[in-house]
C-alpha cells in the first residue's frame, strides 16, 4: 500500500486506492453541493404536494429521474392530467441534455472495464452537479480513480436529494409558499458557478454568453428559450474557441 495522502493534486495525478478516491468523493460532496441539491429537492418536494403527487412517489421521482427540469415537467403534466406517453416524452425531451453531458465525460473514462449493468447505473448518476465536479475534477486524477470518486460523490447528492424530497413534501403548508418553491432555482445557480470553475475557455465563453441572450430569448419563447439559449451559446464558444486556438497556432510548425 502507497503512503500517499489522499489529495486531488491540480499539477499531476495522485495514485491514491479506490477506495480513498470513493470516500473522498463523498467528502468533497459534503457541503455545498449536497446542500444545494437538499434545497432544490424540498422545492420540489413541495411543488410535488401541491400537485397531489404522494410523498413517497416524489421521492421515487428524484430516484428515478434524477433531473430536477425533467421532474418538474412530470409533476405539471400530471396535475393537468396529461396521458402517460405525453408526460414519458416530455421528461425525455426535458432529460436530453444528459447526452451530450454523458459523451462528454467519456473521453476521461477509457480502459473502463465492466459489466454492462454497471455501465447503466453509472449513467444514471449523470446530473448537473456530479457532471461539472468531474469535468473540474477528472483531468487531475488517475483513471483507476474518476469512476470510485463520482460514484462516492454522487450517492451523497442523489441521498441528500431524496431526503430534501422527502422533507419538502412534509413541510408543504407550513413554510411560506414562495420561499419553497425558490428553492428549486438553487440547483442551476450552483452550477453555473461548479462550471465556471472549470475553466475550460469554451465552457466559461459559453456560460458568459448564455446569461447574456438568454432573458431575451426566455421572453421570446417560454418554451424553446432555453435550448435554444444553449445551441446558440455553445455553438458560438466553439467557434470562437477554436478562431482563438488557431489564431494562437498561426506560424507554428
Amino acid at each position: 500500500m502507497i503512503d500517499k495522502q489522499p489529495e486531488i493534486n491540480k499539477s499531476g495525478n495522485t495514485d491514491i486506492l479506490p477506495s480513498v478516491a470513493y470516500k473522498l468523493g463523498a467528502r468533497d460532496a459534503f457541503g455545498m453541493p449536497a446542500l444545494v441539491l437538499f434545497a432544490s429537492m424540498m422545492g420540489f418536494g413541495s411543488l410535488a404536494r401541491e400537485s397531489g403527487i404522494n410523498v413517497w412517489h416524489a421521492v421515487v421521482t428524484t430516484l428515478g429521474i434524477w433531473g430536477l427540469p425533467g421532474q418538474i415537467i412530470m409533476v405539471e403534466m400530471l396535475a393537468v392530467g396529461a396521458p402517460i406517453f405525453a408526460i414519458a416524452l416530455g421528461v425525455s425531451a426535458a432529460n436530453a441534455r444528459f447526452l451530450p453531458m454523458t459523451l462528454a465525460i467519456t473521453p476521461y473514462l477509457k480502459g473502463w472495464k465492466t459489466a454492462w449493468w454497471r455501465r447503466m447505473l453509472f449513467a444514471q448518476f449523470i446530473t448537473l452537479t456530479p457532471w461539472a465536479m468531474a469535468l473540474q475534477r477528472f483531468p487531475a486524477m488517475a483513471q483507476a480513480e474518476r469512476i470510485p470518486y463520482y460514484t462516492g460523490f454522487s450517492i451523497v447528492c442523489l441521498t441528500g436529494a431524496m431526503i430534501g424530497t422527502w422533507l419538502g413534501h412534509s413541510l408543504a403548508g407550513v413554510l411560506p409558499r414562495p420561499l419553497t418553491l425558490s428553492l428549486i432555482f438553487l440547483s442551476p445557480a450552483f452550477f453555473a458557478m461548479v462550471f465556471a470553475g472549470v475553466r475550460q475557455r469554451a465552457g466559461v465563453m459559453a456560460l458568459a454568453c448564455g446569461a447574456l441572450i438568454g432573458p431575451t430569448l426566455h421572453g421570446w419563447s417560454v418554451s424553446w428559450g432555453i435550448p435554444v439559449t444553449g445551441l446558440l451559446a455553445g455553438s458560438f464558444a466553439f467557434a470562437l474557441d477554436d478562431l482563438i486556438r488557431r489564431y494562437q497556432n498561426r506560424g507554428r510548425p
